[in-house]
């Protein structure tokens, strides 16, 4: 009986949490977008002047449950970036090690000089107030990875996904740029198992700290 009390008492805990997160998600993401679209605006053009291609990429990614959705991003690399990447690695041994091992490149040729500005000031990632706001994803929350890292995701995939994509996370507030792929995957598998609000505030906070440390 105690267990079955202690079973619903986590529950209604959980469930209140979330419910609690969403409203905080829905009412932050929208006051973001309209105070934030002259800048919006500013970073679209200026990426379009730079080289004709789209300000936003677009790309499926993976929420909640293992569900797919669109995940929208300011273009901080060249046009058909993923096909450049792929010929990268085909001909450097040394950067697809480094790939293989991290997922990303530390001197990444792909970037563009706006690209580069709005990178180091995390303006890139303001699109995803949209993802937000439709429930895609939560202003905290684990990386959203890509289908092809699924594999690469192993042990902590089933762990990771039990959380939404967040803008900000336990992993870039851990270490950031300094982790292995692997490191990074186990402290969003320990994220999604041990989630609260208090963790939540701790980690939007800290944000602000690791952000200005960067600039």
């Amino acid at each position: 009986m105690r267990e079955n009390y202690a079973t619903i008492e986590y529950t209604l805990s959980k469930s209140m949490y979330l419910a609690i997160k969403r409203t905080f998600d829905i009412i932050i993401s929208l006051i973001s977008l309209i105070l934030l679209s002259p800048i919006l605006l500013i970073i679209a053009i200026a990426i379009r002047l730079e080289d004709g291609g789209n300000a936003i990429l677009v790309q499926e990614r993976i929420g909640l449950n293992g569900k797919l959705f669109k995940f929208y991003k300011f273009r901080s690399m060249i046009k058909d970036a993923d096909k450049v990447l792929f010929e990268l690695l085909e001909n450097d041994e040394a950067l697809a090690l480094e790939y293989k091992i991290n997922k990303k490149l530390v001197n990444d040729p792909r970037i563009t000089k706006i690209g580069k500005f709005i990178r180091k000031t995390s303006l890139d990632e303001l699109p995803q107030l949209i993802n937000i706001l439709k429930g895609d994803m939560s202003f905290v929350g684990n990386r959203p990875y890509l289908p092809r890292e699924i594999n690469d995701m192993q042990p902590y995939y089933e762990s990771i996904i039990k959380s939404k994509p967040g803008l900000t996370g336990l992993w870039q507030v851990s270490g950031r740029s300094n982790l292995t792929f692997k490191n990074r995957c186990k402290i969003e598998a320990d994220y999604s198992e041990k989630m609260s609000l208090s963790l939540d505030i701790k980690i939007f906070f800290k944000t602000f700290a690791v952000v200005l440390k960067g600039l």
